[in-house]
């Protein structure tokens, strides 16, 4: 073998640098879906693909793509804190990036990152809490209809939309909003810390921004899309594979089968219009 054939062979042996890998997880859609019924972002639903990003070997970093309009309070801090979890867990920075909407639970989601990214034009921010119904009292009166309702406690109809609004009601349920909006500010202000650029009014009262917006405010740090960002801090070459949560080929099946039961379909539908009705919110 010659000199340069031994130092050839001798190249081939060296060790290669590692690739830098940062696995990407989707947060796409209403959290908890309109029925909760599963249908939408839940901790059991994204769990799986969370354990398989931060467990990817050789990652850098885990990066969450954010597309949702908010859903349940509750799902929307059991996945925040799942996240900061394995986090901690696997000594890995977060940063989540934002595409049409990271609103209300959606912004929550994107809480639990380290460094938050949005493009110029999406919409961030509504922290705050809602409750929306309809009142149907008079209209049942006009049309004869008897209302037969008979509880095992004063309070078990609570906010029944076919009787006329009890004050005491709204007093209960205004605690109930107050008291989870409290939670959300404060975890707010426990992520965003001195980045917060504005006061409590400006950002706690439900508003939304574009992501130019919510740069100045101080709720994001950076606009930019997922590609750009992560090459250039961990150069070209960086791998982000999309991780989701594998299922069995029979859950599939059967999935598939569930969607064609008329049940299904008729629940289907009034998530579908209700899941639409928090998109449309957003202008989308």
């Amino acid at each position: 073998m010659t000199e340069q054939g031994l130092v050839s062979w001798f190249e081939r042996l060296r060790p290669r640098p590692r690739v830098p890998v940062v696995p990407v997880v989707r947060l796409v859609g209403v959290i908890g879906g309109p029925s909760l019924r599963g249908s939408g972002l839940t901790l059991n639903g994204v769990n799986p693909a969370l354990e398989r990003a931060f467990k990817t070997r050789g990652a850098k970093a885990v990066a969450l793509t954010i597309n949702c309009p908010g859903g349940s309070p509750v799902q929307s801090a059991l996945i925040a804190e799942r996240i900061r979890a394995l986090a901690a867990d696997k000594q890995l920075p977060v940063l989540a990036f934002i595409e049409d909407v990271g609103a209300s639970g959606g912004y929550w989601l994107a809480l639990a990152a380290d460094e938050i990214f949005a493009d110029a034009r999406s919409i961030v921010g509504s922290i705050g809490v809602i409750h929306a119904g309809f009142g149907f009292s008079e209209a049942i009166q006009r049309l004869g209809i008897e209302r037969r309702v008979h509880t095992a406690g004063a309070k078990k109809a609570l906010l029944d939309p076919f009787r006329p609004e009890d004050p005491d009601d709204v007093r209960h349920l205004e605690t109930i909003l107050h008291e989870i909006h409290t939670g959300f500010k404060a975890t707010v202000r426990e992520r965003r810390g001195v980045r917060l650029g504005a006061s409590d009014a400006d950002v706690f009262e439900g508003q939304i921004w574009t992501g130019q917006g919510a740069l100045a405010l101080g709720l994001i740090d950076g606009l930019g899309a997922l590609h750009s960002i992560l090459k250039a801090r961990f150069g070209d070459k960086v791998k982000l594979p999309q991780i989701s949560a594998a299922r069995p080929w029979w859950q599939r099946r059967l999935g598939l089968r569930a969607r064609f039961e008329p049940r299904a379909l008729v629940d289907g539908l009034l998530d579908g219009l209700a899941e639409r009705a928090l998109w449309a919110r957003y202008g989308l």
